[in-house]
């Protein structure tokens, strides 16, 4: 174990130009609990798949709402693995793709992101388009401006992808000469499928408590992203 994450830590400050793709096992050390603790979370009836889809916000937009707030962790910090990325990214060539949605790239500095799935920290309303505070949100799912329906930003089960997400994740991918899978168990599409945007010669170091899905040639770190990033 010592030595793998010798050579994780090695890879990563040895490469120059690096793309890390980001899940929901980077953040649990900041207390945001993963995906995978939310099954059941609404009264054991319901997974997070249909309360998180566009067709719940339509269809029972309180249900929607009620799901949506328990996702809110404001008071959740960057970690030790938030803030490194951030600090090699201003000695280095680092852009990072994540699939999570709690605004915590951004609060730790870094500025070459693509949030992929979108941000909870960030909302609209549904009527006039208008920009609209997330505080005030959970507060209330209605516009005080005009009384229309709010949502965050986020990309729904049900949804697609805007064409600049796309590009611009498959340009951070497509650059690296070290792609890093952090803290996902990297099974979700389209996300997934960025690794095939990857240049032949690109190296893989995947970090994860469990192994992940993928057939090029990687080197593997089991462990909490943690015990890499606080040797950096």
């Amino acid at each position: 174990m010592e030595t793998i994450v010798q050579k994780a830590v090695q890879m990563i400050q040895q490469a120059q130009t690096i793309t890390f793709l980001t899940g929901a096992g980077v953040s649990t050390p900041s207390g945001v609990p993963d995906y995978r603790s939310l099954k059941g979370i609404y009264q054991g009836i319901e997974a997070p798949e249909y309360l998180l889809s566009i067709d719940c916000l339509n269809r029972e937009p309180e249900k929607f709402y009620s799901f949506a707030k328990t996702l809110y962790h404001p008071e959740a910090a960057p970690n030790v693995i938030h803030k490194k990325m951030a600090k090699l990214e201003k000695r280095k060539s680092v852009q990072i793709v994540s699939q999570n949605i709690d605004g915590l790239h951004r609060a730790a500095g870094s500025q070459r992101f693509v949030d992929f799935h979108g941000s909870l920290y960030e909302c609209t309303c549904r009527t006039c388009g208008q920009k609209v505070p997330w505080q005030e949100y959970l507060i209330s799912d209605s516009h005080r401006d005009c009384g229309g329906q709010i949502r965050p930003d986020i990309v729904l089960y049900g949804e697609g992808f805007t064409e600049d997400t796309i590009q611009r994740a498959v340009q951070a991918v497509h650059s690296a000469d070290l792609l890093v899978i952090a803290g996902t168990s990297f099974q979700v599409h389209p996300f997934c499928d960025l690794i095939n945007e990857k240049k032949d010669t690109a190296a893989v170091l995947v970090i994860n408590q469990t192994p992940i899905p993928i057939w090029e040639t990687h080197t593997f770190v089991e462990a909490n992203g943690t015990a890499v990033f606080e040797r950096l």
